[in-house]
């Protein structure tokens, strides 16, 4: 009994520390998102090529949104391209983009058993392509249900130039759409991360996260790596985590922006959110070996390193958090005279005062701040419900996707929930948070 007792406790602190660490951390980081956000970087004329690729599964309702608003782009058109990938499709995806004048490449299985999925489709494009080393000088991927402010290739271009052409810059990651729990709770992760996460990162000096669209890369950089080879269901923390151990450079924009969509139901949501988990566990576990190597090489400093490790294993707090209840409970079991709430009583209190602030003070401040939306009591609710709602699934899904990791060759896609909108609606959409 003596031994169990001693296991449980160990475990209990391992956890209490792991979840200290993570939220400390998190704490800190943040303290440098209060500011207010201005450009650290000069304007500059259009220079900088780009090749636009937007993969595309069956999306024939949404892709003409996307194509009107890339021909919108207040950049001369003369320096960009983009590129339909009708993925697979079953549709009439590549045919509505054609006739709106778009270049289309079709891409199809070799097999019924093939792999399917974004980076099998990337891959392919740039195979199509050719020489997409030569002909541009930046590649940016958005995704079919997207839009972009008009000024992105515009600032992307500023900031590239004034910063020494880095490798990676990734834009301000916004919604289209935040109404019910679920689409809300996407919001309001991302309104916080976009400030008090990558923002703060970026003026530290250290590399931003990689948001799956409306970033950038250097096509040099692409071609060096043997195109798109990332083998992981979530491509952009693959190359995210590879970039960062070579060295490479990860900027963060704040003031151009790509909307994306967000999930409604619930169960699209829990889909999705396995299916990021799948990638991660994927990635953390097959890069943490390396990230020490990187660090004992010299290739990336002490809080680069610092800063990746902890972002490959904040995957795992829900399932320490759970573990750590059950432990504690444990305890209470094992342990005579040990009162379950008297031991869990401070760390209930911590917890609460952590919760309000990283999530309810700080989202707030960064809406504010963002997007000049004022805090209103009637979304507490709402907060309250989908933080509750997501730590559930949050902890079903981070188990699943560990117990799946092995499997990174079944992409499941999130399907829509809103048509594409009228040009004065896609405008609407564009404008929103410009006045921050």
């Amino acid at each position: 009994m003596e031994f169990i007792r001693i296991l449980l406790e160990t475990l209990a602190g391992v956890c209490s520390f792991f979840l200290t660490f993570i939220m400390v951390y998190q704490i800190v980081i943040g303290f440098f998102g209060f500011k207010k956000a201005k450009k650290d970087y000069a304007d500059h004329d259009p220079e900088s090529r780009f090749l636009v690729l937007v993969p595309a599964h069956n999306e024939e309702k949404v892709i003409g949104d996307i194509i009107q608003n890339l021909n919108d782009m207040d950049y001369p058109k003369e320096l960009y391209d983009f590129y339909i990938i009708a993925d697979n499709c079953t549709d009439n995806t590549a045919e509505v983009a054609r006739n709106l004048g778009a270049n289309v490449i079709e891409t199809c299985k070799e097999s019924p058993d093939a792999p399917t999925g974004k980076p099998i489709a990337l891959k392919k494009a740039l195979q199509a392509i050719g020489d997409y080393q030569d002909r541009y000088d930046l590649m940016m991927i958005f995704d079919a249900d997207n839009l972009m402010d008009t000024n992105m290739f515009r600032e992307v271009n500023s900031q590239y130039l004034d910063k020494g052409k880095p490798d990676f810059i990734q834009c301000y990651l916004g919604a289209k759409n935040k109404k019910g729990v679920v689409a809300w709770f996407y919001y309001t992760g991302y309104t916080l991360t976009n400030r008090f996460f990558d923002l703060a990162k970026y003026r530290l000096g250290l590399n931003c996260a990689i948001g799956g669209t409306g970033f950038a890369m250097t096509t040099s950089y692409l071609y060096k790596r043997g195109g798109w080879t990332t083998m992981s269901l979530t491509e952009d923390f693959e190359i995210q985590v590879e970039a960062t151990l070579e060295g490479r450079r990860i900027l963060w924009n704040h003031y151009t922006r790509v909307y994306d969509e967000k999930p409604t139901s619930l169960l699209a949501s829990i889909r999705q959110k396995i299916r990021w988990g799948q990638g991660h566990w994927y990635v953390a576990l097959h890069n943490t070996g390396k990230t020490f190597r990187a660090l004992s090489d010299g290739r990336i400093s002490f809080w680069e390193f610092l800063s990746l490790l902890t972002y490959m294993y904040s995957i795992a707090a829900y399932v320490v958090a759970a573990v750590q209840l059950v432990v504690t409970t444990a305890l209470c079991l094992v342990v005579p005279g040990r009162q379950f709430f008297d031991v869990s009583l401070s760390g209930l209190l911590i917890g609460g005062l952590l919760f309000g602030y990283t999530y309810l003070f700080l989202f707030y401040v960064a809406d504010w701040m963002d997007n000049r939306i004022r805090f209103s009591f009637r979304t507490i609710p709402v907060m309250i419900g989908g933080f509750f709602a997501n730590l559930i699934v949050g902890i079903f899904n981070e188990i699943v996707g560990l117990i799946r990791c092995g499997d990174q060759q079944h992409w499941v896609k999130t399907e829509h929930a809103i048509e594409a909108k009228t040009v004065q609606e896609r405008q609407q959409v564009q404008l929103r948070g410009k006045a921050a």
